[in-house]
């Protein structure tokens, strides 16, 4: 079975790849091919090695360096688009014109990397048109659903199923090793350097408080390295300045490896704390700086996880309930196993098909006018999904040269979000 993944991050291609292995049918004979969206967050070599997943074979495009592979290749099976909303858009509309009159196409799948929290409705409908979209859990799919419903499009592409990359060994408490309590890092949350500040002070301040505990803060990238969020403020930065104790490190990694060595996991809103609870680790979403939709942490509302600093450094261990972990996907009962069956059958059934419809996005210039055309235009498309006139043919560029100038263009892209902004922003607060 020949599958592809678009991803434009280093956490989208993981979920997208282990999406792509879970969802196939025959998962026991996959091809797959990964295509890395080129943009500010394409992921580094580091990156990708630490997500872990291998393809068979792996290279950047842009979005029509895309399209046009996708029109001159043998046709895929499975296409799993893992980008952001905009990005999935386009690319529906731009492969509905590359298929238009071609009797095979893959089945298209898209969907989350992880909770959905905030933009629920724009995200969604800038995701329909793809013959699956996968909620993560069975409240997301109920959601989604309801979204889909109620501005009449059609809701049967919506799927349940579990976040892929769950597993590993469930806590017993029987580890040979010290205690172990691990902050799990966000980039863009918060966004703030007197929040950022805080919550470094009060995981140092738990190690002092506790010299027998391992305290360790997770962190997502380098300074330099962008994920699907920017990370102005780098804790590794903020750390510089600090006098740190010996049991408090700094560590990189996959994150199953570190959950591994885990006895306490602490975060704001992450989805490592999904992963902390499908193994039953004790898990705590802190609500320091307030349960706020900024934070995302209200999506934890009810899980019996919140927790601030002042307990946990008391020795307070949280009790999820067990109604509200069932509803995220979790599994933890064992289930897991089973999570993909249905998008598995619905894909089967699909491949089975003579021929499949075209794709039919919700936002058309017929629904959208207003909003469409400027989705597409990001990415060098007209509203009707054609490449636009005098679209840059990136791909006819020398190969070495191209990549001199797209390295300094990230370069002083990230330079200016993790340097300059931060001086103009404290500039105008004077």
């Amino acid at each position: 079975m020949r599958v592809a993944v678009l991803a434009d991050s280093d956490t989208r291609w993981k979920w997208g790849a282990l999406t792509a292995s879970r969802i196939s049918p025959d998962n026991s004979d996959i091809h797959l091919d990964g295509y890395l969206l080129r943009g500010r967050a394409t992921p580094t070599a580091r990156q990708l090695q630490e997500v872990g997943v291998r393809a068979d074979s792996l290279r950047e495009v842009t979005a029509l360096e895309f399209l046009r592979a996708m029109d001159q290749e043998e046709p895929y099976d499975i296409l799993v688009l893992a980008l952001v909303g905009g990005g999935v858009q386009a690319m529906l509309h731009g492969l509905a014109q590359v298929w238009d009159e071609t009797a095979l196409r893959p089945v298209v799948v898209t969907g989350y990397v992880g909770v959905v929290y905030e933009k629920l409705a724009d995200g969604l409908l800038l995701r329909h048109g793809a013959d699956l979209v996968l909620a993560n859990s069975r409240q997301d799919a109920d959601r989604f659903k309801a979204v889909y419903d109620g501005v009449g499009a059609d809701s049967s592409s919506v799927t349940e199923v579990a976040l892929p990359f769950l597993g590993g060994k469930t806590y017993t408490g029987e580890h040979g090793h010290p205690y172990t309590v691990v902050f799990a890092a966000q980039p863009s949350v918060p966004e703030s350097r007197k929040d950022r500040t805080y919550l470094l002070d009060r995981l140092v301040q738990h190690a002092r408080l506790h010299p027998e505990r391992e305290v360790l803060l997770k962190l997502r990238s380098k300074p330099g390295e962008h994920t699907t969020h920017i990370e102005e403020l780098p804790y590794q930065k903020l750390a510089q300045r600090a006098d740190l104790p010996a049991n408090f490190k700094l560590v990189y990694g996959h994150m199953g490896e570190v959950l591994d060595r885990t006895d306490l996991l602490v975060t704001i809103s992450s989805t490592a704390a999904l992963e902390s609870l499908h193994r039953s680790i004790p898990t705590v979403v802190l609500s320091d700086l307030g349960v706020r939709e900024a934070l995302g942490n209200h999506h934890f509302i009810g899980s019996g996880c919140l927790a601030s600093w002042e307990q946990l450094d008391a020795g307070h261990r949280p009790v999820p309930d067990a109604e509200w972990v069932a509803r995220q996907g979790v599994a933890a009962d064992g289930s897991y196993e089973t999570a993909f069956d249905a998008a598995r059958d619905r894909i089967d059934r699909l491949l089975g098909s003579s021929k499949l419809p075209r794709l039919a996005p919700y936002y058309t210039p017929m629904t959208a006018p207003g909003y469409l055309p400027g989705i597409l235009a990001r990415h060098h498309l007209g509203p009707d999904g054609v490449p636009l006139p005098g679209a840059p043919a990136a791909d006819k560029e020398p190969g070495a040269v191209r990549q001199i100038v797209r390295r300094a263009a990230r370069g002083a892209y990230r330079h200016g979000v993790q340097r300059v902004a931060p001086v103009i922003r404290r500039m105008g607060e004077l």
